[in-house]
């Protein structure tokens, strides 16, 4: 067992604060890593308050990590000491089942392993995250960060990056696409950036004119009112596919009409009812309306690759771990451009009671 120190909550709403924890010893196949960056997801603020009523406490949050390796179990071979690494959503799932099979863990028939606030395969025990200078996660489950790919802003692509990047892959976005973003969040910026790159004529769809030059800024081609009535109808069938970021309930039945033949809504922001669906607006034009769900390792490390190459970075704001109880705060205000990101160097030497 090796002794480490991450910040936790110890019950709903409770202030996060230091703690010691134990990782377990290193089992065959594992793969130690000295934790430098991780970021702050909307989910972890749900998480730690309990909003989905299925919290442990202590619970130790953080799924969007990077980090270098230190130690290995005698049969990893993927990975040795001093590799840069990264770890996302999930740690472990069966490997047998078809979405295994298929690269695609994060919809396994038994249920992937979350980083945290899930049940370890072999113990049983509480799964702990990446708020914390230590991890142990199988080597399965470690993806290779690219030398190429900056490390501050690595780790928000390990669930707002591939989050966007998954349905737009599945739904062939590329050269030419008509691509709408829907929100200009930590998930819309992310689709901009990532459409961008791959080709398409992006366009982003927002409530609030403050947000136009933001969009613009971030490589959109066109902003779109959606409370400008004559300009959504000027779009009606405009879109190819459509990235719904929306955190909330909501209403999609605008955005459907805003289809053109074929055309996808792929809803990726909203884990809540949806207000009805008119079934003419899907009928017209074959419409699809969808979801995803982050994505497998293989599409993860896809993204990675990509990133690196085309040098397509989340946008984020570094906060020292001490600091984690006001970003929170201001993650719930939107007082955030675009993903919090926490520095683990700020844990050095910090003391814990």
């Amino acid at each position: 067992m090796t002794t480490f120190t991450a910040f936790c909550a110890c019950e709903a709403h409770g202030q996060l604060m230091p703690k010691l924890f134990e990782r377990r010893a290193l089992r065959a196949d594992d793969v130690a890593i000295e934790i430098a960056y991780c970021g702050v997801c909307h989910s972890d603020v749900h998480q730690v308050h309990n909003d989905w009523k299925n919290t442990v406490y202590p619970c130790v949050p953080g799924h969007e990590i990077v980090g270098h390796v230190t130690a290995v179990g005698p049969e990893v071979t993927k990975y040795k000491a001093g590799d840069r690494v990264a770890v996302g959503c999930f740690v472990d799932s069966c490997g047998q089942c078809e979405s295994c099979q298929l690269g695609q863990e994060q919809h396994c028939t038994g249920g992937a392993t979350p980083t945290y606030n899930g049940k370890d395969r072999v113990t049983g025990e509480t799964t702990l995250g990446g708020y914390a200078d230590k991890i142990v996660v199988r080597e399965k489950f470690v993806l290779r960060v690219p030398d190429a790919l900056d490390f501050q802003y690595a780790s928000p692509l390990l669930c707002a990056g591939i989050t966007v990047w998954t349905p737009m892959r599945e739904h062939g976005v590329g050269k030419g696409t008509r691509v709408a973003v829907v929100g200009l969040g930590g998930l819309g910026h992310m689709g901009v950036k990532l459409a961008v790159a791959l080709g398409a004529q992006v366009t982003v769809i927002t409530t609030s004119p403050s947000k136009a030059e933001d969009a613009l800024a971030l490589g959109a081609h066109k902003v779109l009112l959606s409370t400008d009535q004559k300009a959504m109808m000027a779009s009606l069938n405009a879109f190819d596919f459509i990235l719904d970021t929306i955190p909330k309930r909501h209403d999609v039945n605008p955005y459907l009409m805003l289809l053109g033949r074929n055309g996808v809504l792929c809803v990726v922001g909203a884990i809540d009812l949806l207000d009805p669906v008119h079934g003419a607006l899907l009928i017209r034009n074959n419409r699809r309306l969808t979801g995803s769900l982050i994505g497998g390792l293989p599409a993860t490390q896809d993204l990675l690759d990509f990133c690196a190459e085309h040098q397509v970075l989340p946008q984020c704001e570094l906060v020292d771990i001490g600091d984690i109880n006001n970003a929170y705060t201001r993650l719930q205000a939107n007082d955030v451009k675009y993903r919090f990101v926490i520095d683990m160097a700020s844990m050095k030497g910090m003391q814990v009671q």
